[in-house]
This record gives C-alpha cells, structure tokens and sequence, in this order.
C-alpha cells in the first residue's frame, strides 16, 4: 500500500546523547524497513538539521547536556514553516511524560525500551504525520484550483460581455434605484452616440412619443425583478418617424442575493427593417 511505502520513507531523526540508545533505534528502524534515518548526540543541532530538511518524525530524549528535550522542543517550536511538532520523547522519568506533553510532544517512548512499543508508536505516530501533510497539500491544492477557476470565470465573463457588446447596438446596466450606470456599445462608440435611458422617466423629453403601454409593461417587469427577452417597443421621433427598439435584460444579485440592478442589451430595429 502507498500509505505503507510513505512510512517506510519518512525522514526520522534520532536525537540522544548516549551512543547504544542511538544504535539500538539505528539497528531497529533499519530492520523494520526504514529507508531515511538520520541520528545525532548533539542535541544544538536539531533544530537547524529540521530547518534544512525537515523530519517526519524526531525520537528525542529529554535528559541531555548542556540543552535539553524541551529545550529542543522550544526551538523546534519557532520554525514558523510548519505548525506541527512531530516528536516522539525518550524518557525514563514517567513524571516527565505529563510535561512532555504540554509542552507540545505527540507521544512518548519509555526507557527501558521495549522494542515492539518503539516499532509500533513510531509507525502510528508517521502515519498520523503523512496523513497530516495530505491534508495540507490538498488544502493547498483546493486553494489554488479556486483561484485558477475564480481567474478563468472572471475572464469568460469579461469576453462574454465584450461579445455581448460586440453583437448588439448597445449594452446596459442600471442600479437598484433604476439609474442607468452604463451604455456602452460599438455603434456608440463609433459614432459617438448616447442613447436616452429606455423606460426611464428622469429626464425631461424621455417620455415623448413613447408607446405608454409598451413602457408599462416593461417597467412591470423591471418592477417584480423578472428577466425580459426580445422586448419590443416603439417611439414617434422628433420629426414624426418611427423607431422601434428591442432589448432583453435580466436582474442583477451580489452574493448575499440582494437585488442590485440590472443589465441587458438593446437593439434599433428600424434602420433593419
């Protein structure tokens, strides 16, 4: 199993000052099949050893010269890459085991050891450790294919309304209250057009010569938040002629689903006619 392959090559860093204990864990770790042990008696050396390559697992004896285990465990404590304190102590003090854990050890091998306990807590503690960094990476992972696909959704919106502006006269948005935020469009770019906001009663001449009932309706439907697709309306222009203009638009929502406005597209007809 890949989990079992994983253990079998975890970092394991030994820390005693005593040369048999730190053979016995040697020989023991190297029987049972593990592939990247490394040892030390100087116990000043752990903490810059775990910031170069960082261990899966540090078996670490708590009475040692001049720094002792849980000094260790405090500098071990400040490597601000990883939150996570993966030491197992060897003490011969069950008093000490208490203290161990406080200060941040995730188990503790007792001295005499008893090599089945060794095997067996070392095993548990790397496979607790692997699945830890799992779940790390895929968080990372997680994170980073939302912000791919956050990029990419913003991108297809911003061609979308390019295309959408591309394939009418104009493109439109209006806010909560009905003020017309936006009107934009190629033809109005190109000729240098501004097209009275259609339905809106603000200005002084947008109202004359508009069809009331067709305006009505479509207010009706602005009003109840409804989408509105290839409405047609009409007007009677300065000079008498008639235009009829069609539009399609749909409501706007932010993320908390509060109404914000609106935007669509529209189109002069009768010039196609």
């Amino acid at each position: 199993m890949t989990i079992t392959v994983d253990i079998l090559n975890a970092r394991v860093l030994i820390v005693d000052d005593q040369p048999a204990n730190v053979q016995l864990l040697e020989q023991l770790l190297s029987d049972a099949g593990y592939t990247q042990v490394t040892a030390t008696m100087n116990p000043t050396e752990v903490c810059a050893l775990h910031r170069k390559t960082p261990f899966d697992v540090i078996l670490l004896d708590l009475q040692m010269p001049v720094m002792d285990g849980f000094q260790v465990m405090e500098g071990l404590k400040t490597n601000i890459d990883d939150d996570y304190l993966p030491v197992i102590v060897l003490t011969a003090q069950p008093g000490h085991k208490l203290r161990a854990l406080a200060a941040g050890a995730k188990d503790f091998i007792s001295k005499p050891f008893d090599l089945i306990e060794v095997k067996t807590r070392i095993h548990n503690m790397l496979e607790v450790r692997l699945l830890y960094k799992k779940l790390a990476n895929y968080n990372k992972e997680l994170e980073a294919t939302v912000a791919e696909r956050t990029a990419e959704l913003r991108e297809s919106e911003a061609r979308y309304r390019s295309l959408t502006e591309l394939a009418s006269d104009w493109y439109w948005e209006q806010d909560e209250a009905g003020k017309f935020s936006k009107v934009s469009g190629p033809v109005l770019e190109m000729l240098g057009l501004q097209v009275e906001p259609l339905g809106d009663d603000t200005g002084p001449t947008l109202a004359i010569g508009w069809n009331e009932a067709e305006r009505a309706r479509l207010r009706g439907a602005i009003g109840n938040r409804e989408p509105f697709l290839d409405y047609v309306f009409h007007r009677t222009a300065a000079d008498g002629s008639q235009q009829t203009f069609q539009v399609s638009g749909e409501p706007m929502f932010n993320s908390a689903s509060r109404f914000i406005g609106y935007r669509g597209i529209g189109v002069e007809l009768t010039s196609k006619h």
